[in-house]
């Protein structure tokens, strides 16, 4: 249950957000956002928000699942437990949307999703398979990937409640990667035709 919020979380943050700006380059109507006096933060932010409350809605949506229809005890803070997946959701849609930037086909960009997102969190997360049974070498890489920390942190606050260990190592670090790709997001985000 913790780690299918996780991949609900990441395919509605990833997966959408991935061809929203790539989206608007096939159909043409960045050209007319363009004259706007719009800014690009003020249009990132406007990207954002609707998939961020469809996000919550999804969590919401896993929460009352897994405590009506498969039982499954919440055991640790409910408000970390939301103030986790939501700054997950922040890394998945800045994921994705820096993705949709730099991508100007919604092909392209849904493949570069799977491959960047999706599958990792999937394989690498401890999700699937339990990090401790991978080799070293694999075991490394997971740490690059967000999803991890994610999965561990919903894991232990759902099955084993508030172990400080587990979740002060994980919190800042989906944090800090939720701004730099929120930052670097911004930053490759130019309101002109490229």
């Amino acid at each position: 249950m913790p780690g299918l919020i996780a991949l609900v979380m990441t395919i509605i943050g990833a997966f959408l957000t991935a061809m929203v700006v790539a989206r608007e380059w096939e159909r043409g109507t960045l050209e007319a956002l363009f004259v706007t006096p719009m800014r690009a933060g003020q249009s990132l932010i406007s990207k954002l928000l609707p998939y961020f409350g469809l996000g919550m809605i999804g969590f919401l949506l896993c929460l009352a699942a897994g405590k009506f229809l498969f039982h499954v005890p919440l055991r640790g803070s409910p408000f970390l437990l939301c103030l986790a997946s939501r700054i997950y959701l922040l890394v998945s849609l800045g994921t994705g949307l820096l993705v949709s930037t730099l991508v100007k086909s919604q092909f392209l960009a849904s493949q570069s999703a799977m491959l960047l997102i999706f599958l990792p969190a999937m394989m690498l997360s401890g999700f699937l398979y339990d990090l401790r049974s991978m080799p070293a070498f694999i075991r490394g890489i997971t740490y690059a990937f967000p999803a991890r920390y994610a999965v561990a942190l919903m894991q232990t606050l759902y099955l084993a409640g508030e172990v400080g260990s587990v979740i002060w190592p994980n919190l800042p670090v989906l944090t800090a990667m939720a701004v730099a790709l929120m930052v670097l997001t911004r930053l490759v985000t130019r309101k002109r035709l490229a």
